[in-house]
């Protein structure tokens, strides 16, 4: 069967523990998933949900293998677009590297159909949330506060 995949690579100057704690801490996400959160127990198993400010779920699933701080595995199906719902579920790995005094954060983002919107639309949206979460733990600061912002940084007429 075919699949289509998206990987996301970066490195975080952290320790794995704070990068696991930044992934699955429910107030801390909300600072660098434009007030999205995970819920879960983070445990094989367990239930997962992708929950927006106001309580609407987009994303729901399960935690498939939780190795803290190195490994991070979510199934899960979208639930608020119905063309992206009709695709199915998809996984998600994360994985934990540390290397000096960094952590390398690989995600890798799979669905088994080709062609997938899923895949379109998740690889627009985790550059995003990933560059928020390395520059806050970096720096203590979010990059973006609105993931469509209306205006550009840079004004067209300069």
């Amino acid at each position: 069967m075919s699949r289509s995949t998206f990987v996301y690579v970066t490195y975080i100057r952290t320790t794995p523990e704070k990068l696991w704690s930044a992934l699955t801490d429910v107030e801390f996400m909300k600072q660098y998933w434009f007030g999205m959160r995970c819920e879960s127990q983070w445990t094989a198993g367990a239930s997962w949900k992708l929950v927006s400010a106001d309580g609407q779920i987009f994303d729901a699933g399960e935690v498939v293998e939780a190795d803290p701080p190195r490994r991070l595995v979510i199934h899960w199906q979208h639930q608020n677009k119905p063309e992206l719902k009709a695709e199915g579920y998809s996984q998600c790995t994360m994985e934990l590297e540390p290397i000096g005094t960094a952590v390398k954060l690989s995600i890798t983002h799979t669905i088994e159909r080709e062609s997938s919107k899923l895949i379109e639309a998740v690889s627009g949206g985790w550059p995003k949330i990933i560059s928020n979460l390395k520059s806050l733990l970096e720096t203590g600061y979010a990059v973006m506060q609105e993931p469509y912002p209306v205006e550009s940084a840079h004004s067209e007429e300069e």
